[in-house]
């Protein structure tokens, strides 16, 4: 098992745009995969770009079931998204908390799309598709974000909704621990 250490917001990597995977089902990035897994179970998280590790490359993975940091989210299939791209399937926008686990300890309120396609590959190179719409869909964009150099601070449009998880929420285990 190898947990990466998660790069926090203001490292460098994380403002960079990730490159293309060249060689999907490499022994390389089958060990990546494997870590962002072990990485992203460990802190609890809902997914984890290659960036987030310190890899600039454009794979990310996502996936609830039980999640205690996202108590009320609806289940998202567990995606490994190698070179993903993303078509917004419409133009509506719903606000919602988010967190990351590059800016722990923190919550905001962050406007993304309510349905979108997803498409790349996963690790082994076989092709993946899926429709996405709400909590899934906000998942998607955030985890690809990173892949841009983007993190969702970035998106929000009113800082007085962003703040310490244990002031926005007291009395609640959200943590990032």
């Amino acid at each position: 098992m190898a947990i990466r250490e998660v790069l926090r917001m203001g490292h460098p990597v994380l403002r960079e745009r990730a490159k293309p995977v060249e060689k999907p089902g490499s022994p390389e990035l089958l060990e990546l995969v494997r870590d962002m897994k072990d990485t992203m179970a460990a802190k609890n998280g809902a997914g984890l770009a290659a960036p987030q590790i310190g890899v600039g490359q454009r794979v990310v993975i996502f996936g609830v079931t039980k999640n205690p940091r996202y108590p009320d989210a609806e289940e998202v299939p567990f995606t490994v998204l190698v070179n993903p791209k993303i078509v917004l399937l419409t133009r509506e926008v719903e606000e919602g908390w988010e967190g990351c686990l590059s800016v722990p300890g923190m919550r905001g309120v962050v406007p993304r799309y309510t349905k979108l396609r997803y498409s790349g590959f996963d690790e082994h190179g076989n092709p993946v598709e899926r429709e996405a719409e709400g909590f899934h869909a906000r998942v998607v964009q955030h985890e690809c974000d990173h892949l841009d150099g983007i993190l969702y601070p970035q998106r929000m449009t009113d800082l007085g909704k962003f703040g310490f998880i244990e002031e926005l929420f007291p009395g609640e285990d959200l943590s990032d621990d």
